[in-house]
């Protein structure tokens, strides 16, 4: 079985970490497999959402701490940055991607599995779901983008407390920090994830793009400057097929292509 299982199916695909003996903990073969994942959703426009999800009771332990220390004398401060720009490829790639992205994550998201789940747009988590910068704990700085993510959903002083105390976060106190948008029970986080990622099937792909690229510019935008990207923008979507036949639909008092997922069960 491969280290990462990449499916695809109603539009929708699904990257499975599947390293549950070591809690899908990062190494190069997942690293591999995430790569040619994410060129291969670029380049297929079919693809509508991407779900990130891990095996075996865990999202993502972070990276293999085992690998590192067998390879600890080895590993030269030159040969670990140039380790990290390798991941970086995978950070980049999977920040610029054009379209919705989900983190179902269950269990453990530590270090850079929680720098990973912070690359979604949305996360989703089980009742089960811890989230930890454990950097601090073996004597590393945050890696796989965290120290961009983290500070943009938290707020700079909780940010540097997360990080600076290597201290668990639960799914409860994760909610409520906004890095988790709702909390699913255990057997209903794929599908409730699944339900997400339909919806945005029936979204126009344009203007999800338009919107997320948007987005991505924005923190470190001004207003005239985000504006005219939105003067360009709704030019673009709104000359669109999509944006016509949705139109149409709202004069004629037709139901609308796009519906959100009813709130998930108690």
């Amino acid at each position: 079985m491969p280290a990462l299982e990449f499916t695809v199916e109603n539009n929708i695909a699904t990257l499975l970490l599947n390293r549950p003996e070591a809690k899908n903990a990062l190494n190069a073969e997942i690293s591999d497999g995430l790569e040619a994942a994410l060129l291969a959703i670029g380049a297929d426009r079919e693809i509508r959402a991407v779900i990130i999800t891990g095996a075996g009771g865990a999202f993502c332990a972070g990276g293999d701490v085992r690998a590192m220390n067998a390879s600890a004398g080895a590993m030269t401060a030159e040969v670990r940055r140039t380790s990290m720009q390798r991941h970086h490829r995978n950070v980049k790639m999977l920040a610029a991607l054009d379209r919705p992205v989900i983190a179902a994550v269950d269990g453990p998201a530590f270090g850079a599995g929680f720098s990973l789940a912070l690359l979604a747009d949305m996360v989703i988590a089980t009742p089960r779901a811890r989230f930890c910068m454990a950097f601090a704990r073996i004597g590393l700085i945050p890696d796989f983008g965290a120290l961009y993510t983290l500070p943009r959903l938290v707020g700079m002083a909780r940010a540097r407390e997360i990080m600076f105390s290597a201290r668990e976060i639960d799914a409860e106190e994760a909610r409520a920090l906004g890095l988790v948008l709702e909390i699913a029970k255990v057997d209903a986080l794929l599908p409730r994830a699944r339900a997400l990622a339909t919806a945005f099937t029936h979204a126009s792909p344009l203007a999800l793009s338009l919107t997320k690229n948007a987005l991505n510019s924005s923190l470190g935008s001004d207003l005239a400057t985000m504006l005219e990207i939105e003067a360009a923008g709704q030019g673009i979507a709104g000359a669109s097929d999509y944006a016509k036949e949705s139109f149409r639909r709202f004069a004629a008092r037709e139901p609308a292509r796009f519906a959100w997922p009813a709130p998930a069960p108690k």
